[in-house]
């Protein structure tokens, strides 16, 4: 059984709060929800269950995004936090990323909301793993940690300003300083002044190059340490800057070192290092001395290594070798403190072990080294660790790709190149996989982790190696196509991408066949962000997605005013909303066995004071984007229902009138639709019976069996249901009698090229099929004599159309409904100059 989503939801509007639940379920998701107000109320949320993710406008009465993210903190709980608002500036959103917030989405732009949910929910739950993981790192890293501590080591980590970001637990023992004292504090503030030029070399080096440093580390009582360290800069990725320290405390064996004599050196050296490998070598004779640990180190017994300086030389990794023996001579030549050096080693295994080797010199009266002792520690477990640690801050865990974070990494440094060079041309490829979500839930989670990876695999192979593929998360991937030689070359890899994904993937002996819709952005003078880069390439996949999926688009200016075009339209359309600037408007519906007016179809028109009318053609599909098309569908039932319902009290004899609304498909899955068309009726003092609720065939043939449920809960209310559009969907005789249907309304269509004998055949089908199924039959478009006469000669019930009058507004629909005779000439031919076809349904 899958467990629900339990969504928090900081809004004060409980119809966007609707809205979002809506968003939620068309996207497949059952949700147990919550809606609060104020810190107080999402406090008392927290408290008394748990949840999976945190939905939040930005601004409200008493409340705001940055607030519901500080209680967060307050409960220290990390959950997914999305920012859902219409009026959230780009400036204020990005302080709420940094804020902690894990994205934002537009109210216009509500198809983002389920795959960002997603997103976060699996980068959640790859947190959760990686924790895991680190968890399980802690019984290997014990061991290290011991050494460290009994080595007297403090390891540190700094960023690249030289903020302290980590240290190890030995830091107290050593310096009297407890973590939380340091942590998140500059290094500069604590080293002597006379050393930070010294200690300056460990940032100017290049990746994987270690520094060898020796400064002096103020204690907490306020007195010096001397410190030795290694400096390794282990960050190799491009852009990312951070040094990892390796530091003892000389400061005693320094002392000590000037008072004992050259017998009493190895024994005070051993027992600094009485859990590593010793060795003394005597630079007068070429001999070295290896304690039995050294040896053991390396998988050898006490007689398989014999006492020459190319024992220990010979297994360094040849990578290595030129890095340590730099360090053996920089020491001897007295140019730094002590000898260190970080290397790989061969054991009697045939593996690598990774080596940390520490040594001092001791020099005659003339300062000549005559000898050098020191230890060897075996750091492998903390290097796998280092390395794997880095891996997984960015890369996906799933695929082993770059992720987001390193993307946009790369990213930066493309659009830095780029300012740089004027001749530079790259671009960014943004991919969504089509109906990945049928495999997913299909097959299964199993099987659809699978198909990521092998889609990622054949992704890779077919990219150069410059390139950089990463995932985004959920079924999204990025590439960025570096150095192009020209703009034609993006198209090239696009279409390489559609075709590489047209070879079938097998999963559990299954056959998958996958295709995507790419977006794709090519680098400009105008971008200077490369989240700026990322966003278009984003518009651009959605509008391959609207256009058909299975192909790609590239984003430009017409592009970007086509977006800009909708959000204005989409915020004049709920200005309009709540201004009440829309209207409806009547067009008859007529009896053919008497033509008379039987009900009107109500359409909805909107004049804005700026545009102009505005086509229902064009506000319509913005209104089912955005969401709008819920409250201007409430709004067109109740408002149709209180005309019609004031006409038949007007009209005593009228009291047979109805009214056709048509339901969207946003509103069918609306959990509150019976009780507002219950509302409606009540509020409206309409008969149910008057009621017509039209559903286009192609709606009602997606309809799952909660939405057949529902239409059949519609129908017990006492309305009727007709099937708008009949003929131009894929409805079957199998299927369509499980639909509590009363009328088929024939698309108009069908009636414009009467009288075709094609045309006049199918008419004759259709009217037939209907009386089978005891459903009337309505015809719409009827703008002919003729058209009219071959409908009434077919046995066709009702028709409605220009031939009978426009669609009216409710004062000259009232006169035609008072009209002794509203259509005189109705059998004369027709006018010389035939309508214009404007009349669209108030949803499509």
């Amino acid at each position: 059984m899958i467990e629900p989503l339990r969504a928090l939801v900081v809004e004060d509007s409980e119809d966007d709060g609707l809205l979002l639940l809506r968003e939620l379920k068309r996207g497949g998701y059952e949700t147990v929800a919550r809606r609060v107000e104020t810190p107080d109320e999402m406090r008392r949320a927290l408290d008394e269950g748990s949840w999976d993710v945190v939905l939040s406008d930005y601004s409200l009465p008493s409340f705001s995004a940055p607030s519901a993210l500080q209680v967060l903190k307050e409960r220290g709980l990390d959950l997914p936090f999305l920012i859902v608002s219409r009026n959230v500036g780009e400036d204020l959103a990005v302080e709420a990323m940094k804020a902690g917030a894990h994205d934002y989405i537009m109210k216009d732009k509500m198809a983002r909301l389920v795959p960002a949910i997603r997103r976060e929910l699996r980068e959640a739950q790859e947190r959760g793993t990686r924790r895991r993981a680190e968890q399980a790192l802690k019984e290997s890293e014990t061991r290290f940690r011991s050494l460290i501590e009994n080595a007297s080591d403090i390891i540190m980590v700094l960023d690249k300003e030289g903020v302290l970001r980590y240290e190890s637990p030995s830091l107290e023992r050593v310096l009297g300083y407890m973590p939380s004292d340091l942590l998140g504090r500059n290094v500069r503030e604590f080293v002597h002044a006379d050393d930070l030029v010294e200690l300056e070399a460990a940032f100017r080096s290049g990746p994987g190059a270690t520094t060898l440093l020796s400064f002096r580390f103020r204690h907490q009582s306020g007195s010096f340490r001397d410190l030795e360290a290694a400096t390794s800069n282990l960050l190799d990725d491009p852009g990312v800057a951070g040094v990892v320290v390796n530091a003892r405390d000389v400061t005693e064996r320094r002392r000590a070192a000037e008072q004992l004599r050259e017998s009493e050196q190895r024994y005070a050296l051993a027992a600094q290092g009485a859990n590593d490998g010793l060795w003394d070598w005597d630079l007068r004779t070429s001999t070295v001395y290896y304690s039995p640990r050294w040896k053991l180190m390396l998988g050898y017994s006490e007689a398989e290594v014999a006492r020459g300086v190319d024992e220990w030389f010979s297994r360094v990794h040849r990578e290595d070798v030129p890095r340590m023996k730099a360090a053996v001579s920089a020491h001897l030549a007295g140019e730094t403190s002590h000898f260190e050096s970080e290397h790989r080693m061969l054991h009697k295994d045939g593996g690598y072990r990774w080596m940390l080797s520490r040594g001092l010199a001791v020099r005659d009266a003339q300062g000549r080294a005559t000898r050098m002792s020191g230890s060897q520690t075996d750091i492998t477990v903390r290097k796998l660790a280092e390395e794997q640690l880095l891996h997984d801050a960015f890369h996906d865990a799933l695929t082993a790709l770059p992720n987001r974070a390193l993307f946009l990494d790369r990213l930066g440094l493309a659009v830095g190149r780029a300012k740089r060079r004027k001749d530079a041309l790259f671009a960014v490829l943004f991919i969504d996989l089509d109906r990945f979500k049928v495999v997913n839930d299909g097959l299964g989670h199993m099987c659809g982790d699978q198909l990521l990876v092998a889609i990622a695999r054949r992704l890779e192979a077919g990219l150069r190696p410059g390139d950089t593929l990463a995932r985004f998360g959920g079924d999204e991937f990025t590439v960025l196509l570096d150095d192009l030689g020209h703009p034609d070359d993006v198209t090239m890899v696009a279409d390489r991408i559609h075709k590489d994904l047209e070879k079938p993937f097998v999963l559990d002996s299954l056959e998958v066949y996958m295709t995507a819709s790419i977006g794709i952005a090519v680098f400009g003078p105008h971008y200077e962000h490369p989240e700026d880069l990322l966003r278009d390439a984003d518009t651009a996949m959605y509008r391959a997605k609207a256009h058909g999926r299975a192909r790609h688009e590239i984003f430009d200016a017409a592009m970007h005013a086509r977006a800009v075009s909708l959000l204005r339209l989409t915020t004049d359309l709920k200005r309009a909303l709540d201004r009440r600037e829309l209207r409806l408007h009547y067009q008859p519906i007529v009896s053919l066995s008497d033509f008379t007016i039987t009900g009107f179809e109500a359409l909805v028109r909107w004049d804005n004071n700026g545009r102009g009318a505005i086509s229902p053609s064009e506000f319509v599909p913005v209104a089912e984007e955005s969401g709008l098309i819920v409250p201007m569908g409430s709004w067109v039932l109740h408002e149709a229902c209180r005309q019609v319902g004031e006409w038949q009290r007007l009209l005593p004899d009228r009291t047979d009138l109805t009214v056709s609304v048509n339901l969207s498909v946003r509103q069918l899955g609306q959990p509150d639709l019976v009780d507002d068309v219950r509302r409606a009726l009540a509020e409206s003092g309409l008969p149910a019976r008057s009621l017509h609720l039209e559903i286009t065939e192609s709606l009602m043939m997606e309809t799952s069996e909660a939405g057949t449920a529902m239409l059949q809960e519609l129908r017990d209310l006492g309305l009727e249901l007709h099937m708008d559009d009949f003929g131009t969907g894929y409805s079957s005789l199998s299927t369509l009698h499980r639909f509590p249907i009363d009328r088929l309304k024939i698309d108009h269509s069908f009636v414009r090229n009467l009288p075709g004998s094609r045309e006049r055949a199918l008419l004759r089908s259709i009217v037939t099929l209907g009386k089978n199924l005891q459903m009337e039959v309505i015809a719409e478009g009827v703008e002919t004599h003729e058209q009219l006469a071959l409908l009434s000669d077919l046995g066709c019930e009702y028709a409605q159309g220009f031939l009978f009058a426009r669609a009216l507004d409710a004062a000259s629909a009232t006169a035609l409904l008072t009209s002794a005779s509203p259509w005189p000439d109705l059998k004369r031919p027709p006018a010389a100059a035939a309508p214009t076809r404007d009349e669209t349904p108030a949803f499509s």
